[in-house]
């Protein structure tokens, strides 16, 4: 394969490549090469051992690039051995550049960041609608329409690839009811456009301040609506309600430059879509963590498990009560867990929220402990009605104590010292590291500093394993009460489907 790349650059360019470095691979088979010494600089040797997905990509980018939409060029291929040459496009994707945003705006969605996202969301319409004239549906692979069928292969990768490996209870029968209830909702939609399928912040690469795009050979002809719900709902970028609105908004506008768009219609089904987005994301990261011992693939389960928990507070869009069930029993289970599994070589850094009612949690690890950082002295969100429902990871907190100085202050000795000690562990080859903040609820303070030093630490240290869990429950200002309607935020601006379960269940409070 290196040689069949190495001779394929040789025909093209006329010489041997001066460099290969092999680039990290991603959660596919294919393999990818940067390769030195052509005309115009650095190009990419690629090799994929499909066949049929080679050819998909290989079609689609020359449709795509006789439109003049972003795509790499691919300069020569070799289908016969499987190997290509394409345009390097740099490093950065879409996901690295807000992961770097964030090292400067810590706590919410980076403001410079809102300007890519919108130039994202503003082409992906002509993929969907100019370049699903153009492209050639007979090599789609595996499949040339996102349909009933394709549907439930994601419905049933979520069932047994995530479900059955992270031991969430279920009833079958009944959760094959509402996956078919689910799919003819689904149906219900425009599938005449392109699918992009894997729309998300990794298969977005920025050249300056420009978005391309790649990986797009699992494309097919499907909804819109899948595709935005991909990018919006993409698990580790973690973004607020707020800014979906936002972009969901600038993408319908967008999109109603090329095609009608009955926007409440299209609304609706959006919800279904992004139900669906976020089973088969999980049950990828199922697939590949507990399947294939990929323990990076579980650090996003938490995130998608936080956006379960939005969903179920804006209600489903049809009445799915098993889903419904399942779901909640997700996010009790996994929307306070980062790094999921078992021990990891190397430092893990454990950081936890507490109540001081409670006390702080006991050390699991045997090394003894770390910090306990008590936040009680700090301004309290808690004494205000208007944060009674909401706990430290939510926007309104993260916007109330942003930028305090006594806020800024405690966090600057606090990150010093932490980071003080990450950096004497590694050298000394400690295993784990406990940081723990306490405030009176374990509510509002004590979380919004464990989320903000977890994303902290994983930014500054990506070599060192991060474990976050938050040990209090959001409390309502009548215990064990729902909230009154007007606190329970919908993200989607269409009203909620009624459905059983809705003010019973615990993980609703």
């Amino acid at each position: 394969m290196h040689h069949a790349i190495a001779e394929l650059f040789a025909e093209t360019f006329g010489t041997s490549p001066a460099d290969v470095t092999p680039l990290t691979p991603d959660g596919s088979q294919r393999i990818y090469f940067r390769m030195s010494g052509a005309p115009q600089g650095a190009v990419i040797g690629a090799f994929g051992p499909d066949p049929e997905e080679n050819r998909a990509f290989l079609s689609f980018t020359r449709s795509f690039r006789g439109i003049g939409l972003p795509v790499p060029e691919v300069y020569a291929m070799n289908e016969t051995h499987g190997v290509w040459l394409e345009e390097d496009l740099g490093n950065t994707t879409l996901f690295h550049a807000l992961s770097a945003a964030r090292l400067c705006e810590p706590g919410a969605f980076p403001k410079a960041m809102l300007e890519p996202y919108e130039r994202v969301v503003e082409i992906l319409p002509r993929f969907q609608v100019e370049g699903g004239r153009v492209i050639d549906y007979g090599v789609a692979y595996p499949r040339a329409e996102f349909d009933l069928q394709s549907m439930l292969w994601d419905l049933n990768y979520f069932k047994y690839h995530f479900l059955k490996l992270a031991h969430i209870p279920f009833n079958e029968q009944r959760l094959e009811n509402d996956f078919q209830r689910l799919t003819e909702h689904l149906h219900e939609a425009d599938t005449r456009h392109f699918l992009y399928r894997d729309f998300q912040s990794r298969n977005i690469m920025l050249c300056g301040s420009e978005p391309w795009f790649i990986d797009y050979q699992g494309g097919r002809r499907g909804a819109p609506q899948y595709d935005i719900a991909s990018l919006l709902y993409d698990a580790k970028a973690d973004m607020p309600d707020s800014v979906r609105t936002h972009l969901l908004e600038r993408y319908l506008d967008a999109l109603s430059d090329l095609v009608p768009v009955e926007r409440e219609p299209f609304l609706q089904a959006y919800r279904g879509y992004v139900l669906i987005r976020v089973m088969q994301a999980m049950g990828a990261y199922g697939y590949r963590g507990f399947f294939e011992r990929k323990p990076q693939f579980l650090d996003s389960v938490p995130y998608a498990a936080r956006n379960v928990a939005g969903l179920l507070r804006a209600g489903m869009p049809i009445e799915l009560p098993e889903l419904e069930c399942v779901f909640g029993r997700i996010v009790e289970a996994w929307a306070d867990r980062v790094s999921p599994i078992g021990p990891i070589a190397g430092l893990t850094v454990r950081v936890t929220s507490f109540s001081y009612r409670q006390g702080p949690p006991p050390d699991e690890t045997g090394h003894g402990g770390g910090f306990v950082f008590d936040c009680r002295a700090l301004p309290n969100p808690g004494r205000y009605a208007e944060f009674a429902g909401v706990t430290g990871r939510d926007a309104s907190v993260v916007e109330f104590l942003d930028g305090m100085p006594e806020i800024e202050a405690f966090w600057d000795h606090a990150s010093t010292l932490v980071d003080s000690h990450i950096t004497n562990f590694l050298d000394r080859n400690f295993s784990d590291l406990s940081v723990a903040f306490g405030c009176t609820g374990g509510q509002h303070r004590s979380v919004y500093f464990a989320e903000r030093l977890a994303r902290h630490v994983r930014e500054r240290h990506p070599d060192v394993a991060v474990r976050l869990e938050h040990n209090e429950r959001p409390r309502w200002t009548v215990p064990d009460a729902e909230p009154p309607a007007a606190e329970l935020h919908n993200p989607f601006g269409v009203a909620p489907a009624a459905g059983p379960g809705r003010k019973s269940e615990p993980w609703m409070r």
